[in-house]
């Protein structure tokens, strides 16, 4: 299993080929604010790891195992973010608090929230009802 530095990096790259078609160190550099030698080190892990194939100067390709894990871990990031929402979280702390959640959450608990996400979206008026309640309670506060 990878450690949450490790996710950090490979639901990164699996992003940046999703959206560029490539991923290159000084592109993974920027995105995790982290120095490019970083970068290469953790890449080079990766890639003993076979979560990805690194060929110096030629750039990155996931592995199969590497693609499976980054689309879970985007998943897992998307769906935290869509429940803080759900559950009115300001905006402005959402990307905050989702990194701070997403390497201690078993992906159980992940599923769970996957359903708990899917029963507020079946029926908006659950969310109503929710929203009611919160503005109760900060009346009262």
């Amino acid at each position: 299993m990878p450690t949450p530095s490790m996710e950090d990096y490979i639901e990164q790259i699996y992003k940046l080929i999703e959206e560029k078609g490539y991923a290159r160190v000084s592109d993974i550099a920027e995105a995790l604010s982290v120095h490019p030698s970083s970068v290469t080190k953790m890449v080079q892990k990766l890639d003993k790891d076979e979560y990805l194939v690194y060929e110096k100067y030629r750039g990155l390709i996931l592995t199969s195992k590497g693609k499976k894990i980054g689309k879970r871990l985007v998943y897992r990031h998307e769906l935290l973010e869509q429940l803080l929402k759900i559950i009115g979280v300001k905006e402005e702390n959402i990307y905050h608090d989702v990194e701070g959640i997403e390497h201690h959450l078993s992906w159980d608990s992940i599923d769970r929230i996957g359903d708990l996400v899917q029963f507020f979206e079946e029926d908006l008026k659950r969310i109503d009802a929710l929203s009611e309640i919160q503005k109760r309670n900060e009346e009262h506060s």
